[in-house]
């Protein structure tokens, strides 16, 4: 069938994250056209029928349907949502060997379809795999987006948001780094309406205890959730909905996504979570935060992790398992 539409998005994956997204991108007319692939082709096809029959009650009447890898050659996005997912007691970091070889197939299968969009990236560690998604794809750095730190900032801002009875939106601050433990809150930045929120936070009584109980509770939010209902995927669906909307409508928005650096935060060949500016053609730039010492080191330790993991990247392609 000959492609009508304007905003074609693939999701790739339809566990809890990948159908989350894809029920996200529903409801809030986030694209024109959004294809299903899973291989569970059974699971697939029901998928499709349920959210089809939601179309009417949808901001708009996108055409949801079950894809396969050639639905990939004309896409805007691919979404990766696909591998093993993160099990009680495991860090992100631990599901590094086997989403390797998921994504190096999958990478290779879309790349052969001639597909010249943007891979948004959701599996974890989320970090690591965009940078592998980098190498495997041979496209430019900026049209490889990881979902990077999105969903710790959101959980920031609201933790935030509760702290000083406001609204989360109305929170200016980030999370940055990895995507797991050594996870970073930019204090020095964070502010609302101008007003800087380290320093009211310190003016609190045990201010200094509450902001390092917010910033633990914001980097384990992912394991307490997972020991009470065995995944997380509402908030990362939400967020990758939103990186959607920002490159299909060209918005120019600031979110904490997972780049590349080449030399900001004083960081080399490194994909990690910072601000950064997504358009149309995927990152556009990345917003230089002014870090303070501690932050500076943190972040610094934070990016050492990651290509140290990255390097098992270059191992694979160079053993020979193509």
């Amino acid at each position: 069938m000959a492609r009508t539409s304007g905003n074609k998005v693939v999701v790739i994956g339809i566990g809890a994250v990948g159908i989350s997204y894809a029920f996200a991108l529903l409801n809030q007319g986030g694209c024109d056209e959004l294809a299903v692939i899973d291989l569970n082709e059974k699971r697939a096809s029901a998928e499709v029928r349920d959210l089809r029959h939601g179309i009417l009650y949808a901001p708009t009447p996108t055409r949801v349907y079950q894809g396969s890898y050639a639905d990939c050659a004309d896409a805007d996005i691919v979404c990766i949502c696909a591998g093993a997912a993160q099990q009680p007691g495991e860090t992100r970091l631990d599901l590094i060997d086997n989403n390797l070889k998921v994504f190096h197939s999958i990478v290779g299968e879309v790349m052969k379809t001639g597909f010249d969009g943007i891979f948004l990236i959701a599996t974890n560690p989320v970090d690591v795999l965009s940078y592998a998604t980098w190498q495997f794809s041979g496209l430019p750095k900026e049209r490889v987006i990881g979902s990077g730190t999105i969903l710790d900032t959101a959980r920031l801002c609201n933790c935030l948001g509760k702290a000083f009875d406001v609204a989360p939106s109305s929170i200016d601050a980030h999370m940055i780094g990895e995507h797991g433990d050594s996870v970073i809150a930019a204090w020095s930045t964070a502010n609302i309406a101008g007003m800087p929120l380290k320093e009211a936070l310190q003016s609190m009584p045990d201010g200094e205890a509450r902001m390092r109980k917010i910033h633990a509770d914001v980097r384990d939010a992912a394991y307490a959730i997972i020991e009470g209902k065995g995944a997380t995927y509402y908030g990362i669906a939400m967020g990758l909905a939103r990186i959607t909307q920002a490159v299909l409508h060209n918005q120019h928005v600031v979110l904490t996504v997972s780049a590349l650096l080449e030399g900001q935060y004083g960081e080399q060949d490194v994909y990690i979570g910072v601000p950064a500016v997504i358009s149309r053609t995927g990152i556009t730039r990345i917003i230089e935060k002014p870090l303070d010492a501690d932050e500076a080191a943190q972040f610094a330790r934070s990016a050492d992790i990651l290509r140290g993991y990255q390097q098992k990247v270059a191992a694979y392609t160079e053993s020979g398992k193509r």
